[in-house]
């Protein structure tokens, strides 16, 4: 009995909140409705219009058994894309979970527009195309790619914590944001050819506490390129001791 008020009261509260400060759509931007009918069906708390969900794409197929891509014509009958036949990782797997071209729109908005609230469609989307894939890694520890403490302060959060937060939430997998930190403000990583990144974030992390000892971590950023960003973290973490290294990204691109 006492639940079933806590439930109702909660419900109340949401809805409340949802009135005064609409969720927007992943996708347009728009407002999203508290609640609408649907079939003679009431339907609360969508986090994307139903008309804008079939222009995502979702990573589907065949895909690299190293970093995650989408495996293009020339390379469907093969292991790992021809990236990974090129380069070494430090990983042992990436998994990402949307098309990068249809999806870039959506997350340059939540890195540097405030759609904070974003996080919570990714994480349920996470949820339902990767939750049975990620929880047989048995992973111990979800660890967001730390951004440089005053380029933080400046956008005032880090958008990788958000997602870790949600897929956290939805996987049931503990988050750990203070185990490994940045220790320079990097140059953009847009700007630099595959090389150049390398040599941009030699040095850039740090462990800062050795007493927390993981088995298997999942590294969560918010887009897959190159993977320099994940090998040097790992790099990190090999030293450590951690045995398996996972990334997940919420969008990658596709190989040539």
């Amino acid at each position: 009995m006492l639940q079933s008020v806590s439930d109702s009261f909660t419900e109340v509260v949401y809805g409340a909140i949802r009135l005064i400060y609409p969720r927007h759509c992943p996708v347009c931007d728009g407002l999203l409705p508290w609640a609408e009918i649907e079939n003679g069906k009431i339907i609360k708390g969508r986090l994307i219009h139903k008309s804008c969900a079939g222009k995502i794409r979702y990573i589907r197929g065949a895909t690299c058994m190293k970093c995650g891509k989408p495996l293009g014509k020339s390379d469907k009958e093969n292991e790992y894309c021809s990236d990974c036949i090129r380069v070494h990782h430090v990983f042992d797997r990436g998994y990402s979970v949307f098309d990068y071209r249809s999806i870039s729109g959506s997350i340059y908005k939540f890195k540097y527009m405030g759609r904070q609230e974003y996080a919570t469609f990714y994480g349920v989307a996470v949820k339902r195309h990767l939750r049975k894939e990620l929880l047989k890694l048995g992973i111990d520890a979800i660890i967001p790619v730390p951004m440089y403490k005053d380029k933080q302060r400046l956008r005032g959060y880090n958008q990788a914590d958000l997602l870790s937060d949600a897929v956290g939430r939805e996987c049931n997998i503990p988050v750990y944001k203070n185990v490994i930190k940045r220790n320079k403000n990097t140059l953009p990583m847009k700007k630099l050819d595959a090389r150049g990144r390398r040599n941009n974030l030699k040095k850039a992390f740090n462990i800062v506490q050795n007493d927390v000892k993981f088995k298997c971590i999942l590294i969560i950023d918010d887009i897959y390129t190159t993977g320099s960003t994940i090998d040097e973290i790992a790099h990190e973490f090999r030293i450590a001791g951690v045995d398996r290294i996972y990334f997940l990204t919420l969008a990658i691109g596709q190989t040539t």
